[in-house]
């Protein structure tokens, strides 16, 4: 059996189904995998792409900016390359606490917001505040605990909001409306969601599943069975919802103690795994390259000192990759 090692960005949740499913009937095992899923509590606080590039897990579930971080940090970092997308769907967004008294992005000028640390994510939500004509300079960003990873409630939920919104810890933050969303109307917090794309950023794919460079040069057999056998995994997640839930469920991690709210979850979910061709993984080069030219536009595109990174320095094809992918479109992205 060949071990596989994957660090999820987030506790187990709905993103994640297909991998779930692909362990619990044994997709893996058919394939001579062990897969080893980690959950970021185990971590020790590191991030997923940073486990990847110090050799502890071989895959890291991120959000796309994460790929153009590593293509533009210092040349000792490995170029972590992602090899396939966990939704096709946009699926993320800025949520408050619908009290809260903010009703769009401007809004948040003034008010606090819970970051995650992503290199480029505090200047991609100012710039959405920008774009709905306030003032996103003035957003108050704070970090939450070692990306959230350090606080017990947190990752006992699954979410900042009971930890963070409703405890009046901050006034905002970066949510699945599918995942926290479901949960926080389950227990009667409601929330307002503002979605990148409805206020000029082009979010691109999130999250993704990186690579390290390595596992890719050595020529792809346990990379190629893994996807495909995940490829499986998403593909029965989304013809049958409960089904994945239930495969979620087995892990048995404390955030999934409420079946119902987890089919809940799955079955909002469930419309975004695929393609409409009915493939999971697929990855387009329009997209990230959209993706890259608003962050270059915006001036989001620097470097860890904030000195801005031509748009040319960053060949967004080198990015990504459909080559490994079960699902794969030829011609539709990079294949190398």
């Amino acid at each position: 059996m060949k071990r596989v090692v994957l660090a999820l960005d987030w506790t187990p949740n709905t993103n994640h189904s297909g991998f779930y499913v692909a362990q619990v009937k044994g997709l893996y095992a058919a394939a001579g995998l062990e897969v080893v899923i980690k959950s970021p509590e185990d971590a020790g606080g590191v991030t997923p792409a940073r486990q990847v590039a110090a050799g502890t897990a071989d895959l890291a579930v991120t959000p796309s900016e994460t790929a153009i971080s590593f293509a533009t940090t210092g040349p000792d970092k490995p170029r972590l390359v992602a090899v396939a997308a966990l939704l096709q769907g946009s699926a993320s967004a800025i949520a408050v606490l619908a009290n809260a008294g903010i009703e769009t992005p401007r809004d948040l000028a003034g008010k606090r917001y819970a970051s995650y640390d992503g290199r480029f994510e505090d200047r991609i939500v100012a710039r959405m505040v920008s774009n709905d004509g306030g003032d996103g300079a003035a957003v108050q960003f704070h970090s939450l605990d070692f990306h959230g990873y350090d606080d017990p409630k947190a990752m006992g939920a699954g979410s900042v909001v009971a930890s963070h919104l409703e405890q009046r810890r901050s006034d905002s933050t970066w949510i699945f409306p599918h995942w926290e969303g479901v949960l926080a109307e389950r227990a009667g917090q409601k929330l307002r969601c503002f979605a990148p794309e409805d206020y000029g950023v082009p979010y691109g794919y999130s999250p993704v599943l990186l690579a390290h460079p390595d596992l890719l040069a050595a020529g792809g057999p346990t990379l190629r069975a893994f996807l495909a056998a995940t490829a499986k995994g998403f593909q029965e997640a989304a013809s049958d919802a409960s089904a994945a839930a239930a495969a979620l469920c087995a892990c048995g991690h404390p955030s999934l103690a409420d079946a119902e709210f987890v089919r809940a979850s799955a079955a909002a979910v469930a419309p975004k795994y695929l393609s409409p061709q009915g493939k999971w993984g697929a990855m387009e080069r329009p997209r990230w390259a959209a993706f890259v030219d608003f962050l270059s536009a915006s001036g989001v595109l620097t470097d860890r000192e904030g000195k801005a990174i031509a748009r040319d320095a960053v060949d967004e094809a080198q990015l990504f990759t459909n080559e490994y992918s079960f699902s794969r479109h030829r011609g539709s992205g990079n294949t190398r």
